[in-house]
């Protein structure tokens, strides 16, 4: 038996399941070098591209490992980022934080409606203790997305990372759910 897909709502954007039907939407955004330079990844160079990643989404979903939303605008439900978890530990109580925006709508706080409503989801139905979120020295305005949302740096993880033929530090940041007063 399938579980059916979570929708969150918030005040300017839904957050939903992405389909095959969402690879033209999700290509203009992970065909962007700024948008997915930051994430390790290379940019996407065809819309098959895009649906390898959505099979990546779909398939930490099923193992349990974590879960992707995509970030949709309420007036048009077109697909403008994704935002959810990934290396989810249950055992552990933990999970990683990621989330990308399209270029176009940098800026606008929707990244971080969207955090705010993944991260609480996190807390109340996975019943998460602690959210991490690992970002590259460079990423400011992602470190500052984090922490305007709680999170906390606890350091460098030098040589984390080996993505698009280097190494890569990554800043671990995190956040309790006692920091949120969730409790």
């Amino acid at each position: 038996m399938e579980k059916e897909f979570p929708v969150i709502e918030t005040k300017r954007i839904i957050l939903r399941e992405v389909t095959t039907e969402d690879a033209n939407d999700m290509f203009n955004y992970l065909s962007d070098t700024d948008v997915v330079k930051p994430m390790g990844l290379v940019p996407c160079q065809t819309v098959k591209d895009v649906w390898d990643e959505i099979k990546w989404y779909k398939s930490i979903y099923e193992e349990g490992t974590g879960i992707r939303w995509g970030i949709t605008l309420k007036d048009s439900g077109k697909v403008i980022g994704s935002c959810g978890f990934l290396n989810m530990l249950t055992k552990h109580y933990r999970a990683e934080v990621g989330y990308e925006l399209s270029k176009d709508y940098w800026g606008k706080g929707l990244a971080s409606e969207a955090l705010e409503a993944v991260v609480k989801y996190g807390y109340h139905h996975f019943q998460l203790e602690r959210i991490e979120a690992l970002i590259e020295p460079a990423n400011l305005p992602s470190q500052k997305l984090v922490e305007k949302q709680g999170f906390r740096r606890e350091g460098l993880l030098r040589h984390y990372e080996f993505t698009c033929g280097k190494f890569d530090d990554l800043y671990m940041y995190s956040c309790l759910k006692e920091d949120l007063n969730l409790i």
